[in-house]
């Protein structure tokens, strides 16, 4: 899996942005390890899940929309309390991340037009869509806090990374599972 470049430059960066760069490092080398061995697609989903969300203080919702039928999120694996069971891609962050296929970072939920209260407490989310190699959205990463403004460019990078690896590592098996 790749990482974040060693060389990254957080330039100007506050103590706790340069801490959680350092603790996503860890957890990335973590899932890293884990997922080396062999697994498939809902498995890898699950471990994701799980690393992250137990990793860091500001993630109370984390896991996994996966595509199930065109233009629709399913729930996957996931830790925190319940998440919504679907999602079309004209709905909410994880929908338009998914039909955008690019990264939604919201400070505030409640300012995010068409924004999907799956918990009353979330005040803030990013989501990371997970892409084949042909760009085909085969799920997104989705991570929630109860506090406002919790994610930034650090997150955003990390999580993109991951998602990319994970899109390169399981997006055919993924697809395939789609059309059974």
């Amino acid at each position: 899996m790749a990482r974040a470049p060693e060389n990254l430059s957080l330039g100007g960066s506050s103590p706790e942005e340069i801490a959680r760069d350092i603790a996503y490092r860890d957890v990335l080398t973590r899932i890293e390890t884990l997922l080396s061995e062999p697994c498939d697609w809902v498995a890898a989903m699950a471990t994701v899940a799980c690393e992250l969300h137990h990793a860091f203080d500001h993630y109370h919702w984390t896991g996994f929309y996966r595509t199930v039928r065109p233009g629709h999120l399913q729930v996957g694996p996931y830790q925190g309390g319940h998440g919504c069971l679907d999602i079309s891609f004209e709905r909410g962050v994880c929908g338009a991340a998914a039909r955008l296929k690019d990264t939604q970072l919201v400070p505030d939920v409640e300012a995010f037009p068409g924004h999907i209260a799956c918990s009353s407490s979330t005040r803030s989310e990013i989501v990371v869509p997970i892409l084949t190699s042909d760009g085909q959205v085969v799920a997104v990463l989705d991570v929630d806090s109860n506090d406002p403004d919790a994610f930034g460019e650090t997150d955003r990078l990390h999580l993109e990374v991951l998602a990319a690896d994970l899109g390169e590592r399981w997006g055919k098996e993924a697809l395939q599972a789609m059309t059974k």
